[in-house]
């Protein structure tokens, strides 16, 4: 399959259309988003210059299975899944802030921890932890959503005290975070796997919070293989991760990291099959289910606008 990394879509009642790293977001009648996974990929803040077929239909729908699995805690903005690399939803009025939560210390709060912080967004963290220890209990960590560069760490009082989000639908978000990484945290448990950390987005529509974007996927989250973890642990030993970690070490492994002068290293075919075929290993591992690759993937552009046009004239 030729991998989608460009859209230009022009569906009826369309009003707009924001390219971001991953997704390509189409605004409809300002009432409803159209959401195109495609399959490019990024890390380190870069969109890499090849995409990864099958990637977008991996995230599209292991984000719309979670979706699925959690509307008895709060609604969220999904309507319909009309292509397998399409979510059609609500256009909500999103809230300027990631709600990041950490249930392990890995990635950034490691790297924080290790530098000799023991405060991240506000939140105290123990003593004499280790990389990849499980907090007592899952700490929020909130960060800024950047319109360009990175996002930035911030606490629940800064987010507060700016007027970014006010106290009861912040304290509102709190909770439903942790509710969502409960539900995530026991999701993943059956499958073998411990959710470490991810992040959630929010949105108000008619006054009404919704649950936004992705969720639980492994863009957006870290999981370790629950098998062998403690052992692990103990000798100091690097976690087994289901995430696109690994395309982030490959990256590093050839002098890559994002910085000023740096080149991405060359993505040979071999490379990209591999990347296409660990995405395919996540979605199996993550819903226990058979990667089935979408029909028609020689005329992809085609299908998703007329499955799209179609789900637009039912809305």
């Amino acid at each position: 399959m030729e991998a989608i990394t460009k859209t230009d879509f022009s569906f009826p009642g369309q009003t707009g259309r924001y390219v971001g790293k991953v997704r390509d977001v189409y605004d409809i009648d300002n009432e409803y988003l159209v959401m195109v996974v495609t399959d490019r990929i990024s890390a380190f803040d870069v969109v890499l210059p090849k995409g990864i077929p099958f990637k977008g239909q991996v995230l599209n729908q292991i984000a719309a299975r979670f979706l699925d699995a959690t509307t008895d805690i709060l609604p969220n903005w999904k309507i319909d899944v009309p292509d397998p690399m399409v979510t059609v939803g609500h256009k909500c009025e999103p809230f300027k802030v990631e709600m990041v939560i950490r249930g392990y210390l890995s990635g950034h709060a490691w790297r924080e921890y290790k530098a000799g912080k023991r405060t991240l967004c506000g939140e105290v963290l123990p003593e004499g932890m280790v990389e990849n220890q499980k907090f007592p209990e899952p700490v929020i960590t909130p960060t800024t959503k950047a319109a360009e560069g990175h996002d930035e760490d911030i606490s629940k009082e800064d987010i507060i005290a700016s007027g970014i989000v006010s106290r009861e639908d912040y304290e509102q978000l709190e909770k439903y975070t942790r509710a969502l990484f409960r539900r995530g945290t026991e999701i993943a448990a059956k499958m073998g796997l411990i959710l470490v950390d991810t992040k959630y987005e929010f949105g108000k529509k008619n006054g009404t919070i919704y649950l936004m974007d992705e969720i639980h996927t492994p863009d957006s989250s870290r999981y370790f293989y629950a098998e062998g973890y403690e052992e692990r642990l103990a000798k100091g030993e690097k976690q087994k991760q289901l995430s696109k970690e690994f395309v982030r070490e490959w990256l590093m492994a050839n002098g890559f990291q994002g910085q000023a002068g740096q080149s991405v290293p060359e993505m040979t075919p071999e490379v990209v099959d591999s990347i296409s075929d660990r995405y395919i290993e996540l979605y199996e591992n993550i819903t226990g289910d058979r990667f089935v690759k979408a029909e028609d993937s020689q005329n992809v552009l085609q299908r998703i606008h007329d499955n799209v046009c179609k789900c637009i004239e039912q809305l």
